[in-house]
């Protein structure tokens, strides 16, 4: 929750601090961070959808497919292999003995809250000095956005508009603003001046 009158919005990693944080919570015996770091930069799942996740879905192929809560729609993820070799280790370090139980669970057994998961992101953030000014679930989503502008080269315009489908915005511009991209290209036209 956010201070009255204030704006706080999610930032994004960089995909190697990223990916440099998910070995070093396995390294450090986080196993259930390094899952859920991972989970929500490689899906781009909103934390709702994450929270829902079984080792189940994660381990038995290399897809899965979920409602969405936020809109109802029904969502088939694809599990990078790679990543997937991360899941089966994070499954053997924690002792899951039954592969139906939810991947984010307390130490009370229950499946951890939205606000637990952003307090231990912030504990993670300062823990590791991480260069990230808004760090929360959100980040992630915005994470995996990010990445998958990056790469995509030259077709930056297909990789928004497969955004665009996937975040379900309405239109490409509002997942250019949601990606930090449009600030990005208004602040650039400061570049052009010269002294």
């Amino acid at each position: 929750m956010s201070v009255k009158n204030s704006h706080t919005t999610a930032d994004y990693m960089e995909w190697d601090t990223m990916l440099s944080l998910i070995r070093k919570l396995f390294r450090d015996g986080d196993y259930t961070m390094s899952l859920f770091v991972g989970c929500g930069c490689f899906f781009g799942l909103r934390v709702s959808d994450l929270r829902k996740l079984t080792w189940a879905m994660l381990i038995d192929g290399d897809r899965f497919t979920l409602n969405e809560q936020k809109t109802g729609k029904r969502r088939t993820v694809k599990v990078n292999s790679d990543f997937q070799t991360h899941i089966r280790k994070c499954y053997t370090a924690l002792h899951v003995g039954d592969a139906n139980q939810p991947c984010f669970l307390s130490n009370r057994g229950t499946v951890v809250t939205t606000q637990r998961l952003n307090v231990k992101l912030k504990e993670i953030k300062k823990r590791y000095n991480l260069k990230i000014d808004n760090f929360s679930c959100h980040s992630l989503r915005k994470t995996f956005g990010r990445r998958v502008f990056e790469q995509s080269g030259e077709n930056a315009q297909m990789a928004l508009v497969k955004l665009s489908e996937l975040f379900n915005h309405s239109n490409v511009a509002i997942t250019k603003i949601y990606l930090g991209l449009r600030e990005q290209e208004i602040l650039e036209a400061y570049d052009l001046l010269d002294f």
